[in-house]
């Protein structure tokens, strides 16, 4: 077929349903995300398949899968329809959101290690602000791929740190925060503060949350590994709020930012001290995909993250300078 008939053949919404089909892996559950019949979808599908020469869906087990060029096709169908948003739909698009009576869905990927308060905050503010939408929270985990999540559309920010975010994805910074050792009240670092040293820090019992995944080392791995330094692990944990829990009945060592220390110190027999290895800011930012760079309702939702990181961190001022070691 000449290029240019196959061109003519493809309009705009074979594209959207082109990626809608891919990403969801289902005819029927495109057919229902594009408000369309399985049947429509389905001849739809077969267009695609002799306009690509591709299966682009194939059964695997019970179900389907996307082949090799279907998976390569996802990013260039969603540009396109990122740009046809820019052209036509953006200024229609964000007069039209109203957080009020919205009914979407906001997905969200946070690491507890922010704040304990955060992700109860947030999604109070955002059931306040817009009462009708749906809130999905996902934990940030080795097996959680969270970048091809985010190109695909499936979700919309990740909230967390890191020494160097994602080159590939926008960012916003929520604020920084210092870096501390939590400890039991009875650990030997709190009776001997002047022989707490890099050396005894170093072989200290340390615990650490598990890493966002394998292979990759988080954000204070990372700095002491660049400066030729590698601390003692005894525990590994992906549950980050008992932490704190374990200091109090061990001489293990939290090493982490003072904002999140300081909301177990007047509840726990635990204390903040000084970390004698010394470390940059931490950052924590919000991170989202081109793919909802554009969309009003994503610029609201990193709206509501910000002001709640900004509050958050604005009134556990006082407290961390109370609990400064």
């Amino acid at each position: 077929m000449p290029e240019a008939l196959r061109l003519a053949k493809i309009d705009l919404h074979l594209i959207r349903v082109l990626h809608t089909v891919i990403t969801e892996g289902s005819v029927s559950r495109a057919a229902l995300k594009l408000a369309s019949t399985q049947p429509a979808v389905s001849a739809q599908l077969k267009r695609l398949r002799a306009l690509t020469g591709d299966a682009l869906l194939v059964r695997s087990g019970t179900g389907l899968a996307a082949t090799a060029t279907a998976l390569s096709l996802v990013e260039p169908a969603a540009a396109i329809l990122r740009e046809a948003q820019a052209i036509f739909g953006e200024r229609r698009a964000s007069r039209a959101f109203d957080a009020t009576t919205t009914g979407c869905t906001f997905t969200i990927a946070a690491s507890d290690y922010l704040d304990p308060l955060f992700l109860p905050e947030l999604v109070a503010r955002i059931q306040s602000g817009a009462p009708s939408a749906r809130i999905e929270l996902h934990p940030l985990s080795s097996d959680y791929d969270y970048r091809k999540s985010l190109a695909r559309g499936e979700l919309d920010l990740v909230i967390g740190n890191w020494l160097e975010p994602p080159g590939e994805l926008h960012l916003g910074k929520l604020f920084t925060d210092d870096i501390v050792c939590l400890v039991g009240e009875d650990h030997p670092a709190t009776r001997n503060p002047r022989g707490w040293n890099e050396a005894r820090y170093l072989a200290a019992e340390h615990v650490a949350p598990t890493p966002f995944a394998p292979g990759v080392r988080g954000f204070i791995d990372e700095h002491l590994a660049q400066q030729g330094l590698e601390r003692h692990i005894a525990v590994r944990s992906p549950h980050f709020g008992l932490i704190p829990l374990m200091l109090a009945q061990t001489h293990l060592v939290l090493t982490t930012g003072r904002l999140f220390c300081s909301r177990y110190v007047d509840a726990l027999p635990v204390k903040i001290i000084r970390c004698p290895v010394e470390f940059p800011p931490l950052a924590y930012y919000q991170l989202w995909h081109d793919v909802t760079h554009a969309s009003a309702a994503g610029r609201w939702l990193r709206e509501q993250v910000r002001d709640v990181a900004r509050t958050l961190a604005s009134h556990a001022l006082p407290a961390r300078r109370r609990a400064n070691a």
